[in-house]
């Protein structure tokens, strides 16, 4: 008689089971119908442009010639390290720019954080075409206005060919929008005010709040804004080739007439790289994540 109460209360404490509906088993079916279809999207180009480039036309079969030839390619390193030499200025820059200015919005100014917002989201709304119209017409004054004069000296060297300023400049503004909405969604995951007033009363300089707290806070915003800031540049053509100078992206469409196997191997490679720094900061943001969580 015990051993059938303790089964029936056993059986009393146990919970039903959650019945499944069919209309969530029909929407996973559609979601994971829509994954593969952006998944082919994605990847069916990408898989035939690999194929184009190790395709052997005349013999057959697969080469890897194209990628080796990369490295000795006519203009490639003087265009590729220009472009990351524009990438690290540029991303120097607008870090600089942009970390005391959204620290000191968050922290003394919080009624300027629309207005702030606003300005940085202007390159969106302001067509690239336009503005690098409006750059060449500012930099066409200088032989027209200002010949043998400072100001006409320093137009001058900002548009170099070894190392455009101009285009640092035009890719700061372009970046604005990435950099600060990177850095705004990691100031505000972080209690960076209580941090800073602790540091500020135990003596530490508004510098050595922003290098010792404000940053290591801000690492993988730090990252993800540098991140979106190199594509940007290592990816953009029209302002460079309006402008007359010859970077990566501008090189691959010159050289994509008489070589497009190997124009197309490295799009192919630079992609790749991409995609392994991508997956290099989610790494080192997980990482970080459980190091904090232990």
């Amino acid at each position: 008689m015990t051993t059938l109460t303790e089964g029936l209360a056993s059986m009393g404490t146990a919970e039903p089971r959650t019945p499944v509906r069919a209309g969530r088993r029909r929407s996973g079916a559609w979601r994971f119908a829509v994954l593969v279809l952006l998944g082919l999207y994605f990847l069916i180009p990408i898989v035939a442009s690999v194929l184009f480039t190790v395709r052997n036309g005349g013999r057959g079969g697969i080469t890897l010639e194209h990628y080796a030839e990369i490295p000795g390619s006519e203009g490639f390193a003087a265009a590729f390290t220009r472009s990351l030499a524009l990438a690290a200025l540029t991303v120097v820059i607008v870090l600089v720019l942009m970390v005391p200015t959204v620290v000191l919005v968050e922290l003394r100014l919080p009624r300027l954080r629309t207005t702030v917002e606003l300005l940085t989201l202007m390159p969106l709304v302001l067509p690239p075409i336009a503005l690098v119209v409006g750059v060449r017409s500012v930099l066409s004054w200088a032989p027209d206005y200002f010949l043998n004069t400072p100001l006409a000296q320093a137009f001058f060297a900002l548009q170099k060919p070894e190392l455009p300023w101009i285009l640092v400049l035009v890719y700061v503004v372009l970046a604005l929008p990435f950099v600060y909405h990177a850095l705004d969604a990691g100031i505000r995951g972080a209690d960076l005010k209580t941090l800073t007033e602790a540091a500020r009363n135990l003596g530490a300089s508004w510098p050595r709040v922003l290098v010792s707290v404000v940053l290591p806070v801000l690492r993988t915003s730090v990252l993800n804004a540098s991140f979106l800031t190199l594509a940007l540049v290592l990816g953009e053509y029209t302002i460079a080739a309006i402008l007359g100078f010859e970077t990566f992206p501008t090189w691959i469409v010159r050289i994509s007439g008489s070589a497009p196997q190997l124009s197309v191997a490295v799009s192919v490679l630079s992609l790749m790289v991409t995609w392994l720094l991508l997956l290099l900061i989610s790494a080192l943001d997980r990482r970080r994540g459980t190091k904090e969580s232990s």
